[in-house]
């Protein structure tokens, strides 16, 4: 009879090997097996199978030992999990591996040494849990992996750890949760080259957008060493997004956003490591000032890790969650570990909750936003998982960082807080899974809160999670989107902040028919664009700091303009790629600029900045032309660099002819040529002179699109924002109906679209009716209107078309 083997080489693992050697050494066998042969990197090495555990349980007879131990828990309250982890995990160190398994262990390893040409390699021991009846069950991140065990020794000693991890408090109260208390789970153990990124960088990809699901885009995380950092949430990572439709076509640059983190630490190889014990390897190091700004990844690297993954993708045929690092020694980059991603493989249902915070109060910190809800309570700070019992129902968890250890305690939190952390940290990963409102990587929450302090916890505002003080009030509304109907005619969503973008390209939409640039330039830049064309004439120290602050890296202030100007409408049109995004160039009044730092610098004090340096005029002046010319290089960047040809441009408040001429000449010198390469430029029809001279304007521009609130104030000579006045303000006045149908005729007859935003549509059905009367090309509506205005667009259809004649078409 021969002997059973207990050790398996990569070289003959599958996917379909679960059962065997658990779903992380069956994935690593797979792409070693399967995808080595197309370029992408996997570092070589061998599983220990879950029959070797078995018999290490059997030859010590402490399978029924353990089985008594489990049946024991109490499964109400956990009060006795602590005591039985110890015993178990006791159970585990007092016992021997057999030795057959010992045996072959060493074999093993004497043979990858040999194959890859080293007398003594330095390997990582890494747990994969399993189980005979049950192979789709996951314990991922719940057990320990071992990094830089050297020689065989240490590499038994780790292979022990591992199985002791399978009886952590966490593993055990997750095989709880799970349901698998009565099932044989068994544990594998892979032993892989150690890859020598403590002396480059590592990190985590997701395939997907973790947080909203989003498909078009692959999260690259990086931090300088081991990867273990990002997983505990030591360090807060770069970040890098690259959108999949132009990552293989080598004449686009598809990065479309890179945010720099500050990597707080690094983590290396400890000192004279072969004479350390298994736990002791490695060291985590501060990550000096210098390589703290600097990227750990090239661009040319992340776009070569971003097309591995998608292969990686493409073979397994679903999302994936995947960990690489590279070689300092050889400068390779290389993957290490991939698994489904999990959190949105699952259905999603339709009806979407929308929170919307009532009042504002004090912020007392802000983060990283996991979820998009609003939780209120009393916060309780925790420094450490044995005093989760002090977590009462309904408080908020505020703690430095968190790792596997907290997960008991953060199922009971009605939302979670953390000092430290990143997208793909612990605290992350868990709230995606529970459903948990969290904030991570707020820095300083356990200092500005104190147990027993009432706060509010917001999510709803994009990727920045804001606590503020006091329980604030807030709304909920619920939309159906599984019964919404598209109408013939587009609607479009209108945007203003590029951080919403892939959860909004969710909604029911055609596309987006204005996004606004000024949320960018104020929220984001926050710094006015004449700073960086004339520096000389800011004179202030403190504004100057500020500035200096705000640029970071960036020794030219013009270059980060551009960069983070393109960044925002690139994940915009990337969201909604290929719909049309149709982008409107920057329409402060100078009473806004000026709030802008160093706007008081160069903005005129003006009686009426409503009609006064506004939109197209200021465009081609000598006072913002420079300016402007910042504007069109991000454009020019998202459209020729990027590949984003879905990006259409619009012209606000252009009140004349020859103004359009100009700004048409303006853009052209400055890359943007209309017509070329397909770009479409729009105006926006907000002024009378518009309308009167709407043939004119039909022949110079591509596009209409109508601006009814401009439109409305100005035909009616009223300032929406008087108390005195303003219950005139009224889009159904005969006269303001009377341009808008004026200008659907003028662009039908001259063979350009026409569309229009604004509020009117969705709040007054018999405005939305006479709009698709008169032929309207598109409307555009806010997210929260947009559910409404899509109705009121749907009946006035049904009413337009009613009993359509059927046409024959003869062959």
């Amino acid at each position: 009879m021969q002997a059973l083997s207990y050790t398996i080489p990569f070289s003959e693992i599958h996917i379909d090997d679960i059962a065997r050697v658990g779903g992380k050494n069956s994935s690593l066998g797979e792409m070693f097996n399967q995808l080595n042969s197309k370029g992408i990197n996997i570092p070589d090495g061998f599983a220990l199978t879950a029959d070797a555990y078995r018999l290490f349980r059997k030859e010590n007879k402490i399978e029924q030992d353990l089985k008594e131990l489990l049946f024991t828990l109490d499964k109400q309250d956990f009060s006795n999990l602590t005591s039985i982890g110890e015993q178990a995990r006791s159970l585990i160190l007092y016992s021997k591996i057999p030795e057959e398994v010992e045996q072959q262990v060493k074999t093993a390893y004497n043979s990858l040494c040999s194959n890859l040409g080293v007398e003594v390699l330095d390997v990582a021991v890494r747990s994969s849990a399993t189980a005979e009846d049950l192979p789709t069950a996951s314990f991922a991140g719940r057990m320990e992996s071992f990094l830089n065990i050297n020689g065989k020794e240490q590499l038994l000693d780790a292979i022990k750890l591992c199985y002791v991890s399978l009886f952590t408090d966490r593993a055990i109260k997750y095989r709880h949760d799970m349901g698998f208390m009565e099932k044989d789970i068994a544990i594998s153990v892979g032993v892989q080259q150690m890859v020598r990124s403590d002396k480059a960088s590592s990190g985590v990809v997701f395939t997907i957008d973790p947080d909203t699901g989003f498909k078009n885009t692959i999260i690259i995380n990086g931090i300088w060493g081991l990867g273990e950092n990002i997983v505990q949430g030591r360090a807060i990572p770069d970040e890098w997004i690259v959108f999949k439709p132009t990552l293989n076509q080598d004449q686009y640059k598809p990065i479309i956003k890179k945010v720099c983190g500050k990597k707080e630490f690094t983590m290396v190889y400890a000192e004279k490591s072969d004479l350390q014990s298994s736990e002791n390897t490695i060291l985590n190091l501060e990550t000096s000032q210098e390589k703290q700004k600097e990227f750990c990844l090239n661009n040319s690297e992340v776009i070569q890790l971003a097309k591995w993954c998608l292969s990686i993708e493409d073979h397994y045929g679903k999302a994936m969650d995947i960990e690489w690092a590279k070689d300092g020694i050889n400068n390779k980059l290389y993957i290490v570990q991939a698994r489904p991603e999990t959190v949105h493989a699952k259905p999603k249902k339709q009806v979407h909750e929308i929170y919307w915070l009532a009042e504002k109060s004090k912020l007392l910190a802000t983060g990283i936003a996991l979820g998009d809800k609003i939780r209120s309570g009393k916060a309780r700070i925790l420094n450490n998982p044995q005093e989760g019992k002090q977590l009462k129902e309904g408080e908020i968890l505020v703690t430095d960082i968190t790792n596997p250890d907290w997960d008991p305690i953060l199922k009971k939190a009605a939302a979670i807080i953390t000092n430290k952390g990143g997208r793909t940290s612990h605290a992350a990963i868990v709230a995606r899974e529970l459903g948990t409102l969290a904030v991570v990587g707020s820095g300083n929450a356990t200092k500005v809160i104190e147990t027993g302090d009432e706060i509010t916890v917001s999510c709803a505002d994009g990727k920045s999670g804001n606590i503020y003080e006091g329980l604030l009030k807030w709304t909920v509304e619920e939309q159906d989107f599984s019964k919404v109907k598209l109408p013939k005619t587009p609607a479009l969503l209108i945007l203003s902040d590029p951080e919403r973008a892939f959860e909004l390209s969710k909604y029911p939409n055609h596309g987006v028919g204005l996004m606004r640039l000024e949320f960018t330039i104020s929220k984001s830049i926050k710094i006015h664009p004449l700073v960086f064309c004339e520096p000389e004439k800011v004179v202030d120290e403190e504004i100057n700091g500020k500035i200096k602050e705000i640029i970071g890296n960036y020794q030219d202030g013009k270059e980060y303009f551009v960069d983070q100007l393109a960044e925002a409408v690139s994940m915009v049109a990337a969201a909604f790629y290929p719909k049309e995004v149709i982008v409107r160039f920057s329409d402060f009044k100078s009473n806004e600029y000026v709030n802008l730092l160093g706007g008081s610098y160069f903005e005129p004090n003006e009686e009426n900045p409503m009609i006064g340096l506004r939109g197209a005029s200021r465009y081609y002046s000598n006072f913002y032309k420079d300016a402007f010319a910042l504007e069109c290089r991000a454009m020019k960047k998202v459209r020729d660099e990027m590949g984003l040809k879905n990006v259409k441009l619009m012209i606000p408040f252009c009140r004349t002819i020859e103004e359009g001429e100009k700004v048409l000449a303006e853009m052209a010198k400055n890359g943007l040529k209309k017509g070329v390469n397909g770009l479409k430029v729009y105006v926006m029809i907000e002024i009378p002179s518009n309308v009167l001279l709407a043939d004119e304007f039909a022949r110079l521009f591509d596009g209409f699109s109508i601006g009814s609130n401009d439109l409305t104030q100005l035909t009616l000579g009223i300032d929406r924002d008087s108390s005195l006045v303003n219950q005139l303000f009224n889009e159904e006045n005969p006269a303001v109906k009377e341009l808008i149908r004026r200008t659907i005729k003028a662009a039908k007859q001259n063979g350009i679209k026409v569309g229009l935003c604004g509020q009117a549509p969705s709040d007054i059905p018999e405005f939305a009716e006479f709009l698709i009367e008169e032929g309207i090309d598109s409307i555009s509506f806010t997210q929260d209107a947009l559910v409404e205005g899509i109705e009121n667009m749907n009946h006035a259809e049904k009413k337009r078309f009613k009993a359509p004649k059927r046409l024959s078409v003869k062959n």
